[in-house]
C-alpha cells in the first residue's frame, strides 16, 4: 500500500511541476506568453501524467481487492517485483498514448490571436485556435480517454463490487466495517481524481453554450484538487503517517 502510496505522491509532485510555473507566472508576474514548443512539452507532461495517475488509482484499486478478497495470498501476489512491473507498464502505456499528440497539433496552422482559457496548455485548448480539420485529433483524444482513462474507471469499479460482495459475506459486522474503512481514503481519491476529470472532457466535447468560467474552474480542480486533498486524506486515515507526521512535527 505504501508503495502505491508513494507513486501517487510522486504522479501529483510530477503534475505540479508541470503545471505550477505558467500559473505563477501569469498570477505573480502576468507572464501571459508561452511559445509553441513549450505549450506542447507541458500539455505532453500534463496529459501523460494524469494517464499515469489514473493507472496508479487502479492498482490502488487492486492492491484493496487482493487485500480483502484474498488476503493469505496478499504478499505471495504483490510482490514489489510485481509492483514495479506493473506501474512501469502503466508508465509506459501513458506515455506511448499521449506522445503522439503534440506532433498531430504541430502539422497544424494556427490562427493569429492563439488566447487560451487556462493557464496551462491542454489538448482540447490548444486545438481551439487550429484553422484547419481537427477530426483526427478529436477522434483519438477520445480514444485516448475510452482505453485509459474509461478503462481505468471500469475496472475500479468492477474491483469495488468484488470487494462489497465479499464484505457482505462476512458475518460480523465489525469485521465487514473494518474492512470497508480501509477503503475509504481511496474512494475519496478516485471521486475527486475522476469527477472533475469526466465533468472537464464533457464541457469541452458537448458544453459548446457552458460558461468559460466553469471550465477554467473545473481545470484547476482537476489539476490542483488531488496534490493538495490526497495528502491530508491519506495522513487522516493512516495510522502510521499520522504518526510519523506528528513525530516530525514535534521534532
Amino acid at each position: 500500500m505504501y508503495i502505491f502510496l508513494s507513486m501517487l505522491a510522486i504522479t501529483d509532485l510530477g503534475l505540479l511541476i508541470a503545471t505550477i510555473p505558467t500559473i505563477l507566472g501569469l498570477f505573480l508576474f502576468n507572464s501571459r506568453e508561452i511559445s509553441l514548443n513549450a505549450c506542447f512539452a507541458q500539455l505532453f507532461f500534463v496529459h501523460s501524467l494524469q494517464l499515469i495517475e489514473s493507472s496508479v488509482l487502479l492498482l490502488m484499486a487492486f492492491d484493496r481487492f487482493i487485500a480483502i478478497c484474498n488476503p493469505l495470498r496478499y504478499a505471495s501476489i504483490l510482490t514489489p517485483s510485481r509492483v514495479a512491473k506493473m506501474g512501469l507498464v502503466f508508465v509506459l502505456r501513458s506515455v506511448a498514448v499521449i506522445f503522439p499528440l503534440p506532433f498531430l497539433l504541430k502539422r497544424f496552422r494556427f490562427f493569429r490571436a492563439n488566447v487560451l482559457s487556462h493557464s496551462h496548455c491542454l489538448h482540447q485548448e490548444v486545438m481551439k485556435p487550429v484553422c484547419s480539420d481537427i477530426t483526427v485529433n478529436n477522434i483519438y483524444g477520445l480514444f485516448i480517454t475510452i482505453v485509459t482513462v474509461g478503462l481505468d474507471t471500469l475496472l475500479i469499479i468492477l474491483s469495488y463490487v468484488m470487494i462489497l460482495k465479499t464484505v457482505l459475506s462476512i458475518a460480523s459486522p465489525a469485521k465487514c466495517l473494518r474492512a470497508l474503512n480501509t477503503c475509504v481514503s481511496h474512494l475519496c481519491a478516485v471521486l475527486l481524481f475522476y469527477v472533475p476529470e469526466f465533468s472537464l472532457t464533457l464541457t469541452h466535447r458537448f458544453g459548446k453554450g457552458s460558461s468559460p468560467w466553469l471550465q477554467i474552474l473545473l481545470s484547476y480542480i482537476y489539476l490542483l484538487g488531488p496534490p493538495l486533498i490526497n495528502p491530508v486524506v491519506y495522513s487522516m486515515k493512516s495510522e502510521h503517517l499520522r504518526a510519523r507526521i506528528i513525530r516530525v512535527s514535534i521534532k
